[in-house]
Order: C-alpha cells, then sequence, then structure tokens
C-alpha cells in the first residue's frame, strides 16, 4: 500500500480566513448593511464570480491584476475557458448585468451586491487577494439625476454608522474638477495628472511632483498649481471660492464646482466634519467621470480606504448601444473587518450560534425525550444543539462553556425531576417549561 503524502496546512497568502468566533460577528456586520441598503430602496443582486475577460477589460486596460481561469486537465485544442477571469470589482459585472437585462429592469436601477472579489495584488496590511465588497449603485438611461450623487454617500454613511467603527472621514471629490483645473493649467494628458495625483496617500507630496515632472511632463509651475489644488479641503460648499480662488477657469471646471457645492450642501445634516471636501481624492479607476469617494479611519490615515466609489458616465456602453451613466459606492468590508481585529477593537463572542445546549441522558428512553425537547425549542425561535453523546453531564456542560453557549438546558434525568436549565453566566439552575422559557 502506497503511503498517503501528509500536505502541511499552510494557509495562502492574500485569502483571508476567520475563526468560527471572528466570522460570527462579520455575519453579524451584514444584517444592518443589507438593512440599511434597502430602506433606500436599493434591490439584491449576484452576478457569478467569473466574467469574460473582454467584459473585465471592457473600459481599456484595467489598473488591477485580474485572476485568469483555466482547468487543470484542459485541453489545449480546446480554448473555451481560455478567456474567463474573476471579477476584481462588482461595478464592471453590474454594467454587463443591466445591459444583458435591459429589457426587464426598471430604470433608474438601484441595486446592491454583497460577494467576494478577486485581485492579483501584493498581500499588505488592508490589502487581500481575496475579499468581501458591499456595492450600491444606480443606474439609468441617458442620465443620473444629481439626487444620486448625494444620496448614495448617504446611504453609506448610514451603514457604517450601524457599525460602530472608529472615527472616519468621507471624503468627497469630484473628477470634473480635476481635469477642468488640469485642463485650465494646460497640461496635455489631464488622465495621467489624475492617476499621479491619486498615489499622494502612498508616495507623498515629493513622490507626487516628481511623477507630474518626469512622467507626465508638467512644468514647475503647473506642478506646482497642482499640489496647490490637493491640498485643499472644506466642509461645505465654500469649498467652492477656495477652489475659485486658485485662478484657473474651463467650463468643465466649472460644471464640477456646481456639482460638488450640489453634494457638499445637501450633506450638510451630518455630523460636523464626517463629510469633507478633499480635492487630493481622485480614484485610480479610468471609468469615474464625475463625483468621487473615498472614506479612511481618522487615527490611521495612511489605511486604505474603507469605502470609495464615484459617477461613471457610460460604463455598460461597451455592451449595449444605449447611454447607461451610473453613480456607486463600496465598503471594503473585509479590510475594515481585518484592521479593527488586528487592532484588538472587534468584540467577539461565543464559537457558535446556539443558545441552549441540551443535555444528551445516557438512557435511551430519556435521550429520545431530549431530541423532542430540542426540537420544540427550536420551534419556538431558539438554536439549540443536542450534545452528540451520551456523556457525563459534567463533561457535557464543560463542552458548553468552551463553546460559549450561554445555557444548559437538563430534560428529565429521573422521574422525579422536571426540565431544568442552567445560566452558566450566573451558575444559576432553574426550573423550566419548554413550552414558555425565554432567554434572559
Amino acid at each position: 500500500m502506497t503511503e498517503q503524502k501528509i500536505v502541511r496546512p499552510t494557509p495562502v497568502s492574500g485569502f483571508p480566513e476567520w475563526l468560527p468566533e471572528v466570522r460570527m460577528v462579520e455575519q453579524h456586520w451584514l444584517d444592518p448593511i443589507r438593512a440599511g441598503f434597502e430602506s433606500y430602496g436599493f434591490c439584491s443582486i449576484e452576478t457569478p464570480s467569473v466574467e469574460s475577460l473582454d467584459v473585465l477589460t471592457s473600459k481599456g486596460e484595467t489598473s488591477q491584476e485580474v485572476y485568469a481561469l483555466r482547468r487543470l486537465q484542459e485541453d489545449p485544442r480546446d480554448g473555451s475557458d481560455a478567456r474567463l477571469g474573476l471579477h476584481f470589482d462588482l461595478t464592471v459585472p453590474f454594467a454587463r448585468y443591466v445591459a444583458q437585462h435591459f429589457n426587464e429592469l426598471v430604470f433608474p436601477f438601484k441595486r446592491y451586491q454583497i460577494q467576494r472579489v478577486w485581485r492579483g495584488e501584493r498581500p499588505q496590511e488592508g490589502r487581500f487577494r481575496e475579499f468581501t465588497q458591499c456595492d450600491i449603485d444606480v443606474i439609468n438611461v441617458d442620465r443620473v439625476p444629481l439626487h444620486f450623487d448625494a444620496e448614495i454617500p448617504r446611504v453609506i454613511h448610514g451603514v457604517m454608522s450601524e457599525l460602530d467603527l472608529p472615527a472616519w472621514t468621507l471624503n468627497v471629490n469630484n473628477r470634473k474638477v480635476l481635469e477642468g483645473f488640469y485642463r485650465g493649467i494646460g497640461a496635455e494628458d489631464p488622465l495621467e495628472v489624475i492617476r499621479a495625483v491619486d498615489k499622494l496617500d502612498k508616495i507623498g507630496a515629493e513622490g507626487v511632483r516628481d511623477l507630474l515632472a518626469t512622467k507626465v511632463g508638467l512644468s514647475g509651475r503647473q506642478a506646482d498649481a497642482c499640489m496647490e489644488l490637493a491640498g485643499l479641503r472644506g466642509t461645505g460648499p465654500s469649498i467652492v471660492e477656495d477652489i475659485a480662488g486658485l485662478g484657473v477657469r474651463s467650463d468643465l471646471l466649472s460644471q464640477g464646482l456646481d456639482e460638488l457645492a450640489f453634494v457638499m450642501d445637501s450633506l450638510g445634516d451630518l455630523p460636523a466634519g464626517s463629510v469633507v471636501a478633499n480635492l487630493s481624492i481622485a480614484r485610480g479607476l479610468d471609468y469615474y467621470t464625475g463625483s468621487v469617494y473615498e472614506g479612511k479611519f481618522t487615527e490611521w490615515p495612511d489605511f486604505g480606504a474603507i469605502c470609495s466609489g464615484g459617477r461613471y458616465e457610460n460604463l455598460a456602453g461597451a455592451f449595449i448601444r444605449r447611454s447607461l451613466p451610473g453613480v456607486g459606492m463600496s465598503i471594503g468590508v473585509t479590510r475594515i473587518f481585518s484592521k479593527l481585529l488586528a487592532e484588538g477593537l472587534l468584540p467577539t463572542g461565543p464559537s457558535c450560534p446556539t443558545d441552549v445546549l441540551m443535555v444528551l441522558p445516557e438512557d435511551r428512553a430519556r435521550a429520545a425525550g431530549a431530541a423532542q425537547c430540542a426540537a420544540r425549542l427550536r420551534g419556538r425561535g431558539l438554536n439549540v444543539e443536542l450534545y452528540h453523546q451520551p456523556d457525563k453531564v459534567a463533561k457535557q456542560v464543560r463542552y458548553a462553556a468552551r463553546k460559549g453557549i450561554a445555557y444548559v438546558w437538563f430534560p428529565p434525568l429521573s422521574d422525579d425531576r422536571g426540565h431544568e436549565v442552567k445560566n452558566l453566566a450566573t451558575g444559576e439552575q432553574t426550573v423550566a417549561d419548554p413550552e414558555t422559557w425565554r432567554i434572559g
């Protein structure tokens, strides 16, 4: 007999997995996120994890490393799977979905998606190769009302406030402001300037200034103007006056300033300082064309964005001969979750969802009664685990304690005893009726 090879169980870098007590917290996070999205009328959809590479690169070369799929035993003569890849975000698949189901949807179409995505990034703090995103988007035919540029960040702000996170700030900008400003100072390739400025958090002001000079080809005066714009911050519509004060003019800049002022004014009732117009925010993906958003933890400014998004004018245009602009945002649940876990700020509870452990008597007849009692309690909405073998009662109680189960139920263990429940937190053991007993 051939000896079985033992494969060492090592984790794959960039693919997080949680212990049960941590996974339970993650699952509980998703409930208020779903509820918050649905409270504004967003409906749930799910798209396949796999898209054609033509779809994933439909807006030109993506800045993300796409995982392509290949069958281990594929026939080299069969190229049917050669052009498939795992989606790197949920927005591009959503655009494909809308184009495919165009005649069946009601517009404006408001959807949310909570799914995993994959990117071939170098794993580091806050960056994973597999992670969960929670997206909301509005897409419409020909024109998306500016109303949604303010509603989308409001929804995200409300949802994330329900998660009781450490202090964070929602930064808002507008790509038309950036592109219009860069055109106004004579930059030949505004998109290259945007890509350079978007690296400000990663390489600092001097690094960006160097990129603007060496890669983009801006003069010192032009680079100074770009850095001056990137340094502006504001918590209200007055930010428009600060930008105008830089003395640059263009029609696109004026349009972007009007849109930015509208968004900041619309969000003015949110807690002071929680929404900031930040002119350094650009977002690296080229499909953004108007409002852009990026949420950051206040205490950890160098940590990556915890939510982000923006407006795109015609992302679905590659799939259908209709103009389908949209606006959306995404919450990086895995990134937030991992940071709080690393900082010891993620309160965890029991390692299972069980409310009650049902003791299993050694006597077969009484064991059947225990199973029936467990079924009655489940029928009343409780999560009940029936112990798996007739061990000593003390061992069964220790099992419940190790798993963090709050209550142990003792079915009648003799003719002169009834049902009893023990609260493991207090040690109190009381008589209980399976038809009326409640937690607490």
